[in-house]
């Protein structure tokens, strides 16, 4: 994320380094297991015609009169449900990139059926919302406090008083397997057909990746992999804690370099700033950066300090993002690459 400026810093300038950096003390500072069973086409077309009802990640139970069909997401949120088959009809989060592709952050979403009714930090069209007619609004939440991400906190109550429930899934100190199949969960209830062959097989291919990246952690305990992102003037070092998949990986046996918890205390426990002057103050053998495009890439990092890490001059380096799209089949990639770059490291630090 972005954190050139404070509002950034509390809320969004906190995933650029930790989990999705993440929010935690930042922001302070400044259900259901029936989806390993998908329901019958029967009970399909009963839940589209009867009411319909989710309890969220607060404890919150959305209810409307029939399924949602007009859905309004956060651009992750909505890529996720793509995948499942469920469309969203609005979205808000980085979206449309100045040249008018999709923004990394909306996977397979054809961003030009959507009506984008905010596509940076802050913005939110309300009208925009309420000509939509929506039936809910899905987010993630990034805090312990339910906090709705990208729901602008200052326009919240108008946001709410169009009329449409929430919901909310957490990404806070969880593995990732917990929001996974809470997402899941969700697609089921708006429709989605959880048995699939598609859905089973990217399911089967996830299980497989983490198998093989418990057994390339295994195999070279000793690679070390610093999560990093990078701004014009700081250079972000993530704990592995509180982030949705780094402590998913650390449970898998990666070995994290962790900065102390005196370096992460200002961020709430999600990363520890460092001038480009000592951005080699942890030995790493491979590097992985936030690949969204609110952080500088490593082609595009400039710095002599940076180019001559070893884990850079080694080609060591692959993408991270830390607001991973919450569906099996964008998740799997993310531990096949990590296992394939322990996999394939030398010992460098």
């Amino acid at each position: 994320m972005s954190n050139a400026r404070a509002t950034h810093l509390s809320r969004r300038g906190i995933l650029a380094a930790g989990g999705a950096l993440g929010l935690g003390a930042v922001l302070a500072a400044c259900g259901d297991d029936d989806a390993k069973s998908g329901g019958s086409d029967k009970e399909t077309t009963a839940a589209k015609s009867g009411p319909w009802t989710f309890k969220d990640d607060r404890g919150t139970t959305a209810t409307t009169d029939r399924i949602p069909a007009n859905i309004v997401s956060f651009i992750g949120v909505a890529a996720a449900l793509h995948d499942y088959g469920i469309e969203s009809k609005g979205v808000f989060g980085p979206t449309k990139l100045k040249d008018g592709k999709a923004d990394v952050q909306a996977g397979d979403l054809d961003i030009s059926k959507v009506t984008v009714i905010g596509n940076e930090w802050g913005q939110f069209n309300i009208e925009k919302y309420a000509a939509l007619s929506p039936d809910v609004l899905i987010t993630t939440m990034f805090d312990s406090a339910g906090t709705l991400w990208y729901v602008p906190e200052e326009s919240k109550k108008k946001i709410l008083a169009v009329g449409a429930p929430t919901v909310g899934i957490s990404v806070y100190d969880v593995q990732l397997p917990t929001p996974l199949q809470r997402m899941l969960e969700l697609a089921k209830s708006l429709g989605a057909d959880t048995t699939s062959a598609t859905i089973t097989a990217a399911k089967k291919r996830f299980e497989d990746a983490a198998a093989r990246l418990r057994a390339a952690a295994k195999a070279k305990p000793d690679i070390k992999v610093l999560v990093g992102s990078a701004s014009q003037d700081i250079f972000y070092v993530s704990g592995s804690n509180l982030s949705v998949d780094l402590e998913y990986f650390k449970s898998l046996g990666v070995n994290f370099v962790e900065p102390a918890a005196s370096a992460l205390k200002a961020s709430g426990g999600w990363y520890e700033n460092l001038s480009w002057e000592n951005v080699d103050k942890y030995g790493a053998d491979v590097i992985m950066m936030d690949n969204r495009t609110s952080a500088i890439q490593p082609a595009d990092i400039t710095e002599g300090t940076w180019k001559k890490l070893p884990a850079v001059k080694a080609g060591q380096v692959i993408a991270r993002n830390p607001e991973p799209i919450l569906s099996y089949d964008k998740c799997a990639p993310l531990l096949e690459d990590l296992a394939k770059a322990i996999e394939n490291a030398k010992k460098v630090s």
